[in-house]
């Protein structure tokens, strides 16, 4: 503020000076007279101020001349830099020139320019951790990936550089898809900058591929700590990685530690299905059902799924259908209303042979939310109730082009996997399964499905009461094993519930 106002006093100063000046000029009339060794000269205001901008370029190139002879005068005695600087000045003012152009080229998406630019920035500076970055973009841009990795390579040797170096080499390999080799550079730049989100990213995705699992959770720690993960995405990703790390002692035949993982892992997210299932074995196995029991109905709480009606079958194995019907009804009483709860109540009651409850417990499903599983459920209630064959294979046919329901789906690129997995097998995406029905691809299905339901019947259809059936005789191969396929449900339905 005061440095502000002490230039604007000058600049005032300075303008009245020169007012002031002018002023008096104008007012001697004669102009001003100079007087050298015998010689009078008269000269007008005008004159004498062009006289007076002559005098200071005059002093200004005086003094450069005497720069220069001083700096030569230095020279010669055995002073080198005195001169190297004076014109080294000009060399530094064009190499950060043709750098600046770089820069600009490379932002402009002109590679080899910017190479070009950055090639004749070095010879004039000499500063390679400067234009070495801008030659490694350059390079990459127009694909010389091999220009680009000597660029990098260089970069290894200075300190100030090692990271970049390193991370464009791992990002070459990465794109070369030499995973190993990049995921030992991935964890090089991590030691050099633990905060580094990219790396960071890089390190756990390739941690995650390669089974690492102690490895990813202390990357993913790193990570929380750096503040680039919420508290209980930290919390939910930890135990997946918790999980796969039981999993793989429970691989290794050392059970007892892997049960201890299993539960920590549920402990940390209880709503994690594959963990509270492997936490409910591990509790089974060591003859504590009513932990297990805990376990599953939390998990229940936050999402209905198969695996967890299937650990908590697995409490009591012996006990009759009247008896496990009984003991669901922790389970079933939660969330009576969604469509898995109504689906394993059905199944349930099928087991028990209680066909007329296992049509109220399954509803609407069949209509308003077919899916492979609940058509199946329907074929297996009406061939326990004594319907005819032909309305028990019109379900089943329904049940061949329906969907298949909720499976595990990538949210990054939709594929199903059969099992739950830290991974995408597809994508490599990490945590990104989760519990739902996959999208419709749309379209005919190319072994033409769709045409069953005119060559079986539909449901509560008679043969032949379909326009364009095939006849009994030219049907008969196909739905005697539908038929078969409902009978087996039918009976045999204590395996179904269980699984």
């Amino acid at each position: 503020m005061l440095w502000s106002l002490l230039k604007v006093l000058l600049f005032v100063a300075a303008v009245a000076g020169l007012t002031l000046g002018a002023g008096y000029l104008m007012d001697t009339g004669g102009g001003l007279q100079v007087a050298v060794a015998g010689w009078e000269f008269t000269l007008g205001p005008v004159q004498a101020v062009i006289a007076a901008l002559l005098l200071v370029a005059v002093l200004w190139l005086v003094m450069k001349l005497v720069g220069l002879l001083v700096a030569v005068l230095r020279f010669l005695s055995g002073d080198e830099t005195a001169l190297t600087r004076y014109f080294d000045r000009n060399r530094e003012r064009k190499g950060f020139e043709a750098l600046a152009d770089g820069v600009m080229a490379l932002a402009s998406g002109e590679g080899r320019l910017a190479m070009s630019k950055a090639s004749r920035a070095e010879r004039l500076l000499h500063r390679p951790d400067l234009t070495n970055l801008v030659s490694a973009q350059a390079a990459e841009m127009v694909g010389d990936t091999r220009k680009a990795e000597e660029v990098y390579k260089r970069l290894l040797a200075d300190d100030r550089t090692r990271f970049v170096g390193i991370r464009g080499i791992m990002k070459q390999k990465l794109a070369e898809g030499d995973t190993a080799t990049a995921m030992k550079l991935a964890e090089k730049a991590f030691a050099l900058k633990p905060r580094h989100k990219e790396v960071q990213d890089i390190l756990l995705e390739l941690q995650a591929g390669q089974a690492d699992w102690a490895g990813a959770r202390a990357t993913l720690a790193a990570k929380a700590r750096s503040g680039y993960l919420p508290r209980d995405v930290h919390k939910r990703r930890d135990a997946v990685l918790a999980l796969q790390e039981a999993k793989d002692i429970l691989d290794h035949g050392k059970s007892i530690e892997a049960r201890e993982a299993a539960i920590a892992a549920n402990r940390k997210s209880p709503d994690l299905i594959p963990a509270a299932a492997m936490a409910a074995r591990s509790y089974i196995a060591d003859g504590k059902p009513k932990y297990a029991a805990r376990v599953l109905k939390k998990a229940w709480e936050a999402q209905p799924h198969p695996d967890l009606a299937a650990a908590f079958a697995e409490i009591a194995p012996e006990e009759s259908a009247v008896e496990r019907l009984k003991r669901f009804k922790t389970l079933t009483s939660i969330h009576p209303e969604h469509a898995e709860t109504r689906l394993l109540l059905a199944e349930l009651n099928i087991a028990a042979e209680d066909f007329p409850a296992a049509r109220r417990a399954l509803g609407d499903l069949a209509e308003k939310q077919p899916t492979q599983r609940a058509l199946t459920i329907m074929a297996a209630i009406e061939r326990g109730e004594g319907s005819e064959d032909a309305v028990v294979r019109g379900w089943l046919t329904r049940a061949l082009t329906a969907s298949r329901g909720p499976q595990w789906v990538c949210d990054k690129c939709n594929s199903v996997q059969a099992q739950w997995g830290p991974v995408c097998h597809n994508c490599g995406g990490f945590d990104t399964l989760s519990w739902r029905e996959a999208p419709d691809a749309g379209g005919p299905s190319p072994t033409q499905t769709e045409m069953l339901p005119l060559i079986v019947g539909t449901p509560g259809s008679a043969p032949g009461s379909v326009p364009g059936h095939a006849g009994p005789g030219e049907a008969e191969p196909v739905g005697e094993a539908v038929v078969e396929e409902a009978e087996v449900v039918a009976e045999r339905p204590e395996e179904k519930a269980a699984n």
